[in-house]
Order: structure tokens, then sequence, then C-alpha cells
């Protein structure tokens, strides 16, 4: 009898295992299946387990963005899709690796590439001296402009013309930190969004937003009554974020870019989304 119970517990054992991992592999490979081309699915997962970063050849390349913020990253159907979503497949195919990405807040990302949740984070993301002490950057590659946009009737023509007024911002971008700089705090709103504080503009919370310019024309162009300054606010560096003990990673996104730039391939992505005027 004992026997026959010890038997009966292996067998148990060994389809326990199997079916283990037979979701493992299937979870896999359904989170390696996106192409940003086509449109990679965002993952909506909840895990806190942080994931080592992967830096082989035939592991999945991990991207964290914030899927709002056309044309560089947004949704189409189900999928994120957009300038960032581009590059970062055409350097995951480089590195010999499927991409995966996942949309979070932008205020989260750059925890979630010190952690290892993600391996990088394509979001429009500018160099700042701030964002340094926390992580690396590899070389730029794309140019932003901060831009202003407020109602048409507004007496705002300028960024000179802001102080004293109520400027809406997405948090924890380049915009909510140089407003908060240059017209202090209490003049600044933050919302999760940039398409949140367009809104607030619409309804008088605040008087203009600040946000970089390709999205700032896109918002304009979908919202009526609404005008983009001609003068600029800011000019800036896009670069993809890389935790800072991982120079391997590093070192190869930023081959793939230089390729990438040399054989036209980045100029073509860009000029996909933004047509030269």
């Amino acid at each position: 009898m004992k026997k026959l119970v010890l038997l009966v517990a292996a067998a148990f054992m060994c389809a326990s295992l199997a079916a283990c991992g037979s979701s493992s592999n299937s979870s896999s490979s359904a989170a390696a299946s996106g192409s940003a081309s086509a449109g990679a699915s965002a993952s909506a997962s909840g895990s806190t387990e942080a994931d080592e970063p992967s830096t082989t050849d035939g592991g999945t390349l991990t991207m964290g963005t914030n899927a709002a913020f056309p044309p560089y990253e947004y949704y189409e159907n189900d999928h994120v899709v957009g300038i960032d979503a581009e590059i970062a497949q055409a350097v995951a195919e480089k590195l010999g690796m499927e991409l995966k990405i996942e949309d979070m807040d932008f205020s989260s990302l750059i925890t979630a590439v010190q952690t290892g949740k993600i391996d990088m984070v394509l979001a429009g993301m500018t160099v700042t001296e701030d964002r340094l002490k926390n992580v690396s950057f590899s070389d730029s590659y794309a140019t932003g402009i901060q831009s202003i946009i407020v109602a048409e009737d507004s007496e705002i023509a300028s960024p000179d013309d802001l102080q004293g007024h109520m400027i809406g911002v997405q948090e924890s971008t380049t915009g909510h930190i140089y407003c908060s700089d240059d017209y202090g705090e209490d003049s600044v709103v933050a919302y999760t969004t940039g398409a949140n504080a367009v809104e607030a503009l619409k309804t008088g919370k605040v008087d203009a937003v600040v946000i970089d310019n390709e999205p700032a024309k896109a918002f304009v162009a979908a919202n009526e009554g609404l005008k983009l300054l001609d003068t600029e606010y800011v000019t800036e560096d896009y670069a993809i974020a890389i935790a800072k003990d991982n120079t391997e990673l590093l070192d190869k996104i930023n081959n793939a870019l230089k390729e990438l730039k040399e054989d036209g391939s980045l100029d073509e992505i860009i000029g996909e989304y933004i047509k030269a005027e």
C-alpha cells in the first residue's frame, strides 16, 4: 500500500511540474510575439517582482513607455505604436531579441528600469542632470521642443506671458520641471497625461499647457478652439534610459542606434510620423 501511495504521489508531482513548465513557456511566447511596426501589444501586468535585464541575443527586450504621447507612443486599437515603438523594434531586431512593451505612468518609468521590471525606457524622455543621477542614457535619437498650447482667444503670446497664469503639464516631464523652476510650483498643475492637461485647458482650469511639440500639434488638431504658439519654450534631446549597471545593454543599444542612423532607418521612422514642413 505504501509503495502504491508513493507511486501515485510521484506521478502527481511529475504532472504538476509539466503543467508549470507549459504555463511558463506559453507566457514567454505570448510576451515576445509583439511587433512595433505592426503594433506591439502593451502588457497590463501588475507584477511587482523585478526581472533581470535581458542582454543576451535571443531574449526578450522590454521597453517601458507611457502610451499617451503621439506621435512617439500611442494606442492604435489595442497596440502601442509610434516613433518610439518602431525605434525599439528596430533596436531589438539589431540585437536579435523580441520586443515587449509595458505601458505605465510616466512618473514610474525611471523606477521601473532601475529595479529591472523593464530593460529600457523610450517615452520621448529628455536627458537631464537629475535623471542622469538615477539612470544611464543612450546617444540621442531625436530632438524635442517644449511648446505652449493656449485657447485661440488667449492673450498669452510667448513664454514670458506665462508669468502669473496657471500652467498645465504632464507630471514628471521636463515641461513640469521647467515650468516649476521658471514660474513657481504654485503656478503649475500636473496631470497624469497630456490629454488630461489639455482637457483642463479646454474647461478653463488652466490658462496654458506646456508639452512637447509633436504631441502638442496632435492635441491642437484634435481639439477646436486651441492654438499652438510659434515661440518655442525649450529645445531638448530624446534618448533611451537604461539601468546604470547595465552597461552591456547600453553599449549594444548605442551600436544599434549608430547603425540605424547610418543606414537611414532612423530618419525614415521619424519621417513616417513627422512630415517635413
